[in-house]
């Protein structure tokens, strides 16, 4: 997995260094200010001034009584206007940063943690099954109104969760990878001379991004040997090419390009993309399956963008699987910090007055806290080598069966023989 690139730095929204940030002479780092008043509503970042003023960050203005002021969330009540280069909170991607900056990082893979509490939304529809030991969610974003909202594009997106799967119960993986087939077959093509090319994205010499490479390993390929199948085969044993790329740190040459030019002289009907994902909430980890009929981005859960793989970079569809390996270090102090804020904000004037604060604000608190120390530390269960190896045989199964619809009633020996 590439090194990710560093998260946007202090409120100013630039990098370590940069106007706003710590690197900034007579900024130092935001910290929040306790406060009782009653009827507070929101936060926003600024530069606490003389009369209770705010001033946009990064500017050093003189407090009430003299002195440099420091910068801080300063919380305003109902109805008080917001100071320059101030928004309110959910007034878009901007709202309580200064002006020019951007906003956090959305640190998820998963179309259906972009969506969270948003549902219903206009231009999307959601669509639940539940099973035994599972829950399907098919997301479709129909317009591009929405797709901007979710910051995911057009298309199908399907979840499958399974809490009780790290419990290595092999019944509920069986059932999961029956789901998993098929959720994709509806996605690709019926058609029995359709030919696939499954790529397993990542690098294998990092246990938590080596799962496309561990389902490539136990895919049924059988491009090589069209020639030789039985006439009452075809159709049940379709044409399937795989590859596992690996990453541009050990090749040198970008995911993308690689899969491309394999694309130009092959010429499959289909690309299938698998990849391990960021999760914005711990219990996704290895318990998470989504299928996307949109292609891929690589990295960009952990801010490490490349060369998209999809249907506008290769000219023809793209169905990408990912499961959740990794979350970061600034989601689980932000899943402690809720957690505590529920419990104390009715025996404490601080925790109500945090459980006031919109997500976003609370989100760049704890990127000021954490991002000097920790950077973009990413964390992966410690038995994650156990998870990857069971979760790519549940994606390998449910892609053979797809891939190769009567696959049980074959016998393959003949093909091999």
């Amino acid at each position: 997995m590439p090194r990710p690139s560093p998260p946007p730095g202090g409120p100013g929204g630039s990098g370590p260094g940069g106007p706003g940030g710590p690197g900034e002479a007579g900024d130092e780092q935001a910290r929040p200010l306790p406060c009782s008043a009653p009827g507070a509503a929101r936060w926003s970042w600024g530069r606490r001034e003389a009369g209770g003023a705010t001033a946009a960050p990064g500017r050093g203005t003189a407090a009430a009584g003299g002195g440099p002021a420091g910068p801080a969330p300063v919380l305003l009540e109902d109805g008080a206007p917001a100071p320059a280069g101030t928004a309110p909170a959910g007034a878009g991607p901007a709202a309580g940063r200064g002006a020019g900056s951007s906003p956090p990082p959305v640190r998820t893979d998963l179309a259906l943690e972009a969506l969270g509490g948003a549902q219903p939304m206009p231009g999307v529809r959601v669509e639940e099954d539940r099973g035994e030991g599972y829950v399907v969610t098919r997301v479709t974003v129909v317009d591009q109104e929405a797709a901007r909202r979710l910051g995911k594009p057009p298309g199908r997106y399907v979840t499958i969760e399974s809490p009780g799967f790290r419990k290595r119960d092999r019944e509920l993986q069986e059932r999961v990878s029956n789901v998993l087939a098929r959720e994709l077959a509806a996605m690709l093509p019926g058609s029995p001379d359709a030919t696939f090319f499954v790529v397993g994205l990542g690098n294998w010499n990092a246990t938590p991004d080596s799962l496309g490479p561990e389902v490539v390993h136990r895919l049924l390929v059988t491009r090589h040997l069209r020639a030789y199948v039985p006439a009452d085969l075809r159709g049940g044993l379709r044409s399937v090419a795989a590859l596992a790329p690996g990453v541009l740190g050990l090749t040198g040459i970008e995911t993308g390009d690689v899969i491309r030019g394999i694309v130009q002289q092959i010429r499959p009907d289909v690309v299938i993309a698998v990849d391990a994902l960021a999760a914005r909430n711990i219990e996704r980890i290895m318990t998470t399956i989504q299928i996307a009929d949109t292609g891929i981005h690589p990295g960009s859960g952990v801010g490490n963008h490349r060369a998209a793989v999809t249907r506008e970079s290769l000219g023809i569809p793209v169905v990408a699987i990912g499961v959740p390996t990794v979350v970061h270090a600034h989601t689980i102090a932000y899943d402690t910090l809720e957690a505590l804020t529920r419990s104390l904000q009715g025996q404490s004037e601080l925790f109500r007055a945090l459980g006031q604060m919109p997500e976003a604000d609370k989100r760049r608190l704890i990127e000021e806290v954490l991002g000097p120390a920790v950077g973009d530390l990413m964390v992966t269960p410690k038995e994650i080598d156990v998870f990857v190896e069971e979760m790519a045989t549940v994606v390998a199964s449910g892609l053979n069966a797809a891939l190769h619809p009567r696959l049980d009633d074959i016998d393959l020996s003949p093909v091999f023989a």
